[in-house]
């Protein structure tokens, strides 16, 4: 990743989870600004621009989780892929569920990785540093 800041929209409706996700942007040496949709409606209103998100920015990466309101995290990357201008920015579902199936269609749908959240704080912490690592410090994104 250059030198400018890399933006993720984290899309997830757990509160705890979106405090320890930011918490652990915050506490890298990555220059990183993280957005945050609390379900999947809240995310496509962003990545489009409409409703309350008429200013976002493009993100570079979203972390999108498949449990939520509203819209579900299968439906919103389903879209997020079908989308020419959309489909290239890579989507990294970060979920509980740890279900065959879920995964199978998150790859159906062209996720770009699947991680199953770890249940301990310091492992969510850490593996939160593994994908900011990978994919904003050794891949390199579209822009």
């Amino acid at each position: 990743m250059n030198l400018n800041k890399a933006h993720i929209l984290l899309v997830e409706d757990n509160e705890g989870d979106i405090l320890l996700t930011t918490e652990a942007f915050e506490e890298s040496n990555i220059n990183s600004k993280i957005s945050v949709a609390r379900n999947g409606q809240e995310a496509l209103d962003f990545l489009y621009k409409t409703g309350n998100f008429l200013n976002a920015e493009k993100p570079d990466l979203i972390l999108l989780d498949i449990n939520m309101p509203i819209l579900n995290g299968h439906e919103v990357l389903e879209k997020i892929k079908n989308d020419s201008e959309l489909k290239k920015i890579p989507v990294i579902m970060l979920t509980t569920s740890s279900n065959q199936q879920d995964i199978d269609r998150a790859y159906k749908n062209h996720a770009n990785s699947y991680i199953t959240k770890p249940i301990e704080i310091q492992d969510f912490l850490e593996t939160i540093q593994k994908i900011e690592e990978f994919w904003l410090q050794i891949s390199t994104l579209s822009t």
